[in-house]
Formats: structure tokens, C-alpha cells, sequence
């Protein structure tokens, strides 16, 4: 593993999983029989206008155990894609990247272009699969969810 996927991990792992903290990713309906077959249960689950993953519950992440979240190693594709977030611009996908204060791998990422690289280029590919497999009303809904403190960093076409 290299030497910059160590420091990411260590970080998360100091940050406890504040990402979650208002966090409400989005769940397509194969990414969410991909969760529920891996033994999430549908009740972490509920649709506001999307299908989303409950984060929090009487003020405590319900996605941490023991300090690790229990869905990391088949986390949705919005988890995957972070600190990376999307907002729709027409038919093209707008990618921002999240401020240092909101996730401190933000700093590592601006260090170490190979670290950005990589996980820019994961983070389009999981946001440009979720948007393939998303109806244009749900993506309406996520898109009204406001992200202050974030920077636009690209824009990528939408497939169909």
C-alpha cells in the first residue's frame, strides 16, 4: 500500500467519521440490493425524495461501530467519492472538491497529486455511475441539497 493511502486511512481514523455528520448520500436501486445483499439492513435506509442512507439517529451515526464505519468496505458510490461531491449543470456533471475544515484528507489530496489523482479519478467514476442509474427527479432533489464550502474543480459529461 502506498505511503499516502496509510496517511488518508490514519486521517479518517482521527476524524472518526464526521463526513457523516450531515451527510445523506445517495442510494440507487443497485447500489442499494448491492448494500442490503452485504447484510445492511433496509432499515438504515429511507426516501426523501431519494433513497438515502440514514446517517444519524437520535443524534448518533448509525453507520460507525468501534470507531470504523460498518459499511467501509461496500460504502455507496457518493462515500466512494469523497471528499468529491456533484451537483448537475445540464447535461454535465459539475465535480467539487470539499474545503480542508469539512474533511482533513482534503489536505493530503492538495499535497500529494498523485493522492488528488487518484481519487478524482475514482470519484468521477462512482459520481458518473450514480447519476447514470438515478431518475432526473431524484437528481433534481439531491441537487437542492445545498454544499457551501466547496470549490468546483471540474465538469464531466452526463452518460446515459
Amino acid at each position: 500500500m502506498e505511503n499516502w493511502l496509510l496517511r488518508a486511512e490514519t486521517i479518517c481514523m482521527e476524524c472518526g467519521g464526521h463526513c457523516c455528520d450531515e451527510a445523506h448520500p445517495p442510494v440507487s436501486s443497485v447500489c442499494f440490493a448491492r448494500l442490503t445483499q452485504s447484510g445492511v439492513s433496509p432499515d438504515l435506509f429511507e426516501t426523501i425524495g431519494y433513497r438515502r442512507l440514514k446517517t444519524r439517529d437520535n443524534g448518533k451515526c448509525v453507520l460507525m461501530e468501534n470507531g470504523r464505519c460498518r459499511i467501509h468496505t461496500f460504502k455507496p458510490e457518493t462515500c466512494r467519492s469523497g471528499p468529491f461531491t456533484f451537483d448537475m449543470n445540464g447535461d454535465r456533471i459539475a465535480i467539487y472538491l470539499k474545503h480542508e475544515r469539512i474533511c482533513p484528507v482534503v489536505g493530503l489530496l492538495k499535497e500529494v497529486p498523485a493522492a488528488y489523482r487518484q481519487q478524482y479519478e475514482l470519484a468521477v467514476q462512482s459520481i458518473t455511475w450514480l447519476v447514470k442509474n438515478l431518475t432526473d427527479d431524484e437528481l433534481a432533489e439531491i441537487c437542492r441539497i445545498d454544499e457551501p464550502e466547496t470549490d468546483k474543480v471540474a465538469e464531466v459529461p452526463r452518460l446515459r
